[in-house]
């Protein structure tokens, strides 16, 4: 259930981007993303970087589209949104605090959390989903910048990279487990 909650404010806008204006999709998925924060507020969990940073994101490009300029293309929109979120990501593994940790330490025992793969396991499991976020938004740029491309090609390159990062964000745990023989190293929960 977290990764479908971490994962519904990006689910939402790309959907809603097929159906209605970048301002609506981009309002929703902020919305979302704030009762993703008030949900885990309500749970007792910490606020997330990645929740309070991705509704810093849609709402910036909201208020760029509304009071702005309302005519960037529905890939210019969707690259701003690729920007943003690869800004808060690589920003959270340069001070020093993947992101991911503050699931995995919601996860895992205060043992578990002091071992010292567990920075590293979080680490490499932000290192994928910021690398998943960098190939959205170089397929979106060739899309932009190459008319002969598809506008499927950046849907099928987004489904594709956020998979793998999941998939690596449940695997990479299990292995770090049969490798070392302790408990999981930290990972965003598929509960």
């Amino acid at each position: 259930m977290t990764i479908f909650l971490i994962l519904a404010p990006y689910g939402a806008f790309a959907t809603m981007m097929l159906v209605t204006s970048a301002t609506v999709s981009l309002l929703a998925a902020a919305l979302i993303c704030l009762a993703v924060i008030a949900f885990d507020i309500a749970r007792g969990r910490s606020i997330k970087i990645l929740g309070v940073g991705s509704v810093l994101v849609f709402t910036a490009v909201g208020f760029y589209l509304t009071f702005v300029d309302a005519t960037p293309s529905m890939i210019a929109v969707k690259i701003a949104v690729d920007a943003g979120i690869l800004a808060v990501s690589l920003g959270s593994i340069l001070i020093g605090h993947p992101f991911t940790r503050q699931y995995a330490l919601e996860q895992v025992d205060a043992e578990t959390a002091k071992q010292p793969g567990f920075l590293h396991a979080n680490y490499l499991i932000t290192g994928a989903w910021t690398a998943a976020t960098l190939l959205m938004l170089i397929s979106n740029i060739a899309v932009l910048y190459v008319p002969a491309l598809p506008l499927w090609t950046g849907l099928l390159v987004a489904f594709a990279a956020r998979n793998a990062a999941v998939g690596f964000t449940r695997w990479y745990p299990q292995y770090r487990m049969a490798r070392d023989g302790a408990p999981p190293a930290g990972a965003l929960p598929s509960h």
